[in-house]
């Protein structure tokens, strides 16, 4: 039995009761301040449309409720009124907000096999976010002036190598700096061996100055540690303190996720191995070229398919 309306969450009103959930699963450190402001901004749709089929309490909300709510969001889709990503990020908000609410005790509607919304296109159509450069000098500031150098490190690394949050924020940009400063100038690159997807050690040419100025912020802030984990902390506790505060940072200004600084950098290689814009921005390099920058690139992000550089950088031309 419910111990009050909404399962408890001290408010009858529905709308209010999905951001209270979300708000609580923050606090908790289940999720980001960032990620439950988005569940709430999204559960105030479903709120109103379910205030309208003459539901009020979270108790009565039901897998079939939602799952006609995402059926209509199908149809805004197929109208071209929403895009198949957000209509999915609605109903998937829904299933989060009840599921906090309940204890898990919600069973989930599929966006795309109960509701009939569209399945993602995972072929990138638009620039990537943070492309702009000064967009991730901007966050690496701010991250910077609040004492959280090692955050605004990993910003910088994952935008000017490409890498995965894990592999930025476990290199030892020290060490790496002597390997690239030992170089010749035209024939730099560096190794990165820990954090990687599979195991997978790689080696990403270093061909810009900006490259060499991250890394050399990073072993700054890195100290005596071995990496750019607090040499206190364990892994976990700093993926819930100072990398979710460089994403949270990264997403006020704008940037969703690290993985669009992933994509900037590709995007950029692209540009620079090809001389033509990459495809989503209306590049129209040669098949040629185009096939053997998506090779070159998808072996510098740690990738083993080239197929998957369509999410960086568009479809082949």
């Amino acid at each position: 039995m419910a111990r009050a309306n909404n399962y408890g969450l001290k408010t009858r009103d529905l709308a209010k009761a999905g951001a209270f959930a979300a708000n609580r699963a923050a606090r908790e450190g289940a999720t980001s301040y960032a990620s439950a402001a988005a569940l709430g901004d999204r559960w105030q749709a479903f709120a109103a449309y379910a205030k309208g089929e003459g539901v009020r309490r979270m108790e009565h909300v039901t897998a079939q409720l939602a799952a006609a709510y995402g059926q209509g969001i199908a149809a805004r889709v197929e109208a071209g009124e929403l895009s198949a990503s957000y209509g999915q990020n609605l109903v998937s908000a829904v299933n989060s907000v009840m599921r906090l609410a309940s204890q898990g005790q919600w069973q989930s509607v599929s966006p795309t096999k109960d509701c009939g919304i569209e399945k993602r296109s995972n072929v990138r159509q638009e620039a990537p976010q943070g492309i702009e450069r000064g967009i991730v000098a901007t966050v690496a500031d701010t991250l910077r002036s609040s004492g959280q150098e090692r955050g605004a490190a990993v910003v910088e690394l994952a935008r000017a190598l490409g890498l995965r949050s894990k592999e930025a924020s476990l290199i030892d940009a020290r060490g790496a700096l002597r390997q690239v400063l030992s170089q010749p100038p035209d024939q730099r690159s560096v190794s990165i061996i820990s954090g990687t997807k599979g195991g997978r050690a790689r080696t990403i040419p270093v061909t810009s100055q900006q490259q060499i100025e991250a890394l050399t912020r990073a072993a700054d802030a890195q100290d005596g540690a071995r990496s750019l984990v607090p040499p206190e902390q364990s892994w976990r506790e700093w993926q819930e303190g100072g990398l979710r505060n460089a994403r949270e940072a990264l997403q006020a200004a704008g940037v969703g996720r690290i993985h669009e600084l992933r994509a900037a950098y590709a995007a950029e290689r692209y540009q620079q191995i090809t001389g033509h814009l990459p495809p989503m921005l209306g590049g129209l390099a040669s098949r040629e070229d185009d096939r053997a920058a998506r090779l070159t690139i998808a072996e510098e992000l740690g990738h083993s398919r080239v197929a998957i550089m369509t999410a960086y950088i568009g479809r082949s031309a």
